[in-house]
Order: C-alpha cells, then structure tokens, then sequence
C-alpha cells in the first residue's frame, strides 16, 4: 500500500480488524495516481492526432 514496513502492523495490542479500520481508504489515492498515469498519456495521444 505503499506504507512502510510495521508502520501499522507493529503497533501493540491492535487486532488484525483494528489494523484495517487504521488503515481505511489509505490506499485510494494512490490507486488514483495509478489510474491517472496509465490513461493519461493515451489522452494525450488522441488530442495530439485530433489537433493534426
């Protein structure tokens, strides 16, 4: 998810759920980024060809 390694996890006394609830939607805007940067160029491309 792109944290460190026990930023969560070595966390006394939290149950493996409580680690989860922690964590939460964390990882979406990372999966943004990766969205973005895999579409975003094929945008790019189209735009370059309709402009020609």
């Amino acid at each position: 998810m792109g944290l460190s390694a026990g930023w969560v996890t070595a966390v006394p006394d939290i149950s493996r759920n409580g680690q989860l609830h922690l964590i939460g939607n964390g990882v979406v805007p990372q999966q943004a980024i990766a969205a973005l940067l895999d579409l975003l160029p094929d945008h790019l491309a189209l735009d370059r060809k309709e402009a020609a």
